[in-house]
C-alpha cells in the first residue's frame, strides 16, 4: 500500500488524521515536526508528503524547499482556510496540490488519489524530441525545458502544464479543463491553484510575465497558449 507521510504537530490533529488515511488504506506515517519530518523522508521515502505549514521548529515552506532540492515525491500542503499568501508561497516552494483547515478527510482523500494516479502514469508518451516556441525549448523526454538555452527549473506541475498548453495550441483551455488533465481531478480545487501556477510558469518561460505573450490570459474563459506570439 502506499506510504503517506504526514508532518503535523497537533498530536490530536496527526491522530484522527491518521486513522482517517488508514481507513481509507494506506500506510501512514507520522512526524511531530519539519526536522523530524525531513529525517522521515529520507530514511522512509514516502510516496506522498501531506504537509502542515505552520511547524513549531522550522517552516513547512522551509521543509517544502529542502525536499524538492533532492526529491520529486509528491506534496500535499495543509493551509488556513483564507491564506491567499501561506497557498502562493507554499506552492512557490514546491508543493503540488494544498487542502484547507478544517480538513474534510473524503476531498484530502481524493486528492492524495489523484496525485498517486500522476505518479503512476507519469509519462510524456512519444512526441517531437525538440518543441519551439519563442525562445524556449521543450525536451519531453529528457523532462527539459531551455529558454535562451539556459535551462529552467520547473517543478513537475508546471511541466504538465506547459506541455498541456504546448499539446492545445491556441485553444483556450478553462480552469476546470486544466484542473482536470494536470492535476487529475474536476470538483476539487480552484481557481486560485491553476492562477498560481500560471504566474509561476509565466515568470520562468516569459520574456515579460506581467505582459505575457504565450500563455494569454482569455478573460472569463480560461487561458490560450499561443506558441508564435
Amino acid at each position: 500500500m502506499p506510504n503517506i507521510l504526514l508532518v503535523e504537530d497537533d498530536p490530536s490533529i496527526r491522530a484522527a488524521l491518521g486513522l482517517a488515511l488508514e481507513d481509507e488504506g494506506y500506510v501512514v506515517l507520522q512526524a511531530p515536526n519539519g526536522r523530524v519530518g525531513l529525517s522521515m523522508v529520507n530514511s522512509e521515502q514516502p510516496d506522498l508528503v501531506l504537509l502542515d505549514l505552520r511547524l513549531p521548529d522550522i517552516s513547512g515552506f522551509e521543509v517544502c524547499r529542502e525536499i524538492r532540492q533532492k526529491s520529486t515525491v509528491p506534496i500535499i500542503m495543509v493551509t488556513a482556510q483564507t491564506d491567499t499568501h501561506d497557498l502562493v508561497a507554499g506552492l512557490e516552494a514546491g508543493a503540488d496540490d494544498y487542502v484547507t483547515k478544517p480538513v474534510n478527510v473524503k476531498e484530502l482523500a481524493a486528492r492524495i488519489r489523484a496525485a498517486l494516479r500522476r505518479l503512476i502514469r507519469e509519462s510524456f508518451g512519444p512526441s517531437p524530441d525538440v518543441t519551439h516556441f519563442g525562445n524556449v525549448e521543450l525536451h519531453r523526454e529528457r523532462a527539459l525545458v531551455l529558454k535562451a538555452g539556459v535551462e529552467v527549473a520547473l517543478t513537475k506541475t508546471e511541466l504538465r502544464l506547459l506541455i498541456e498548453f504546448v499539446d492545445h495550441p491556441n485553444i483556450v483551455l478553462s480552469r476546470d479543463q486544466l484542473l482536470e488533465r494536470v492535476w487529475g481531478y474536476e470538483y476539487l480545487g480552484d481557481s486560485r491553484l491553476v492562477d498560481a501556477h500560471i504566474r509561476r510558469l509565466r515568470v520562468k518561460i516569459e520574456d515579460s510575465p506581467n505582459e505575457p505573450r504565450h500563455v494569454i490570459t482569455v478573460r472569463g474563459l480560461g487561458y490560450r497558449f499561443s506558441p508564435e506570439p
